[in-house]
């Protein structure tokens, strides 16, 4: 594979979940800087969607948005399908559509309910959509262009956190379906990531901004939190075909706080 992109007839096209803000957000800026169309996703469609629509066509991508619920996995191939009819290929899909823990609890406090939610949308969703747009890209013909499956995760997949603690676990189980599909789609020339963020500055982090203020001072080699853009220019990378020897790999992206410290 000599680029991103086979020929200029051709412009590459991702799917992005949970794309109407925060990460999504900056994934689909920075691929659409970077020459892809877009099928953006999310649970709702609202003001926010529609501004992340309107600036990634400004920034020259071919945007179609659809309405999907990530947990639905009995609506995936219809899903799916819309995404790879909008511009006739599909050669990305990035698994950025996840939620927190309803509530902060103890693990002696977790009720199954709660905790069914959490893996329903962020494992069980995320593995049978991986499952579907992969069988798409091992039916269809190779032309050239990169293909990859990049599943963003989060610190907390290696991280402990006990008071949300189906968060943790849904995301830790991510990173063995990264490497299984590595293993599954490696011979048919698609690269499989994962990323994980550290302490990112989005709506979701907004209730602990304060919480790990200082923990962002003392345990990260730049003294700041993280931004979409940072993601964004990461997957950028990996779907342009930048590391085109890799696959299964884990990409930290959250200011060396992985690094142990003495």
């Amino acid at each position: 594979m000599s680029g991103a992109v086979a020929s200029q007839d051709v412009r590459p096209v991702a799917l992005v979940t949970g794309a109407r803000r925060g990460l999504g957000r900056g994934i689909a800026y920075s691929l659409a800087k970077v020459g892809h169309d877009l099928v953006l996703n999310d649970l709702v469609e609202d003001a926010d969607a529609e501004e992340t629509v309107a600036e990634a066509e400004r920034l020259g991508a071919r945007v179609v948005f659809l309405r999907h619920d990530i947990g639905d996995v009995h609506g995936h191939g219809k899903f799916v399908a819309q995404a790879v009819g909008a511009f006739g290929r599909l050669d990305c899909l990035v698994n950025n559509a996840g939620m927190q823990v309803p509530r902060r609890v103890g693990l002696l406090e977790v009720p199954p309910d709660e905790f069914d939610t959490v893996i329903a949308v962020n494992l069980r969703g995320t593995f049978f959509l991986t499952q579907e747009v992969a069988r798409v890209m091992t039916a269809t013909k190779h032309d050239g262009v990169y293909r990859s499956i990049i599943t963003i995760t989060s610190s907390n997949a290696g991280f402990a956190s006990t008071d949300k603690g189906a968060y943790c676990l849904s995301k830790s189980a991510l990173s063995m379906m990264n490497v299984l599909f590595a293993l599954e789609l490696g011979p048919h020339d698609v690269q499989v990531f994962e990323i994980r963020p550290g302490l990112m500055e989005t709506e979701m982090t907004a209730k602990v901004r304060e919480k790990y203020a200082n923990f962002v001072e003392n345990y990260t080699l730049f003294k700041r939190w993280g931004t979409p853009e940072d993601i964004g220019r990461v997957v950028a990378s990996l779907a342009g075909g930048q590391m085109p020897y890799t696959s299964g790999e884990i990409i930290n992206v959250d200011g060396g706080m992985h690094i142990r410290q003495l």
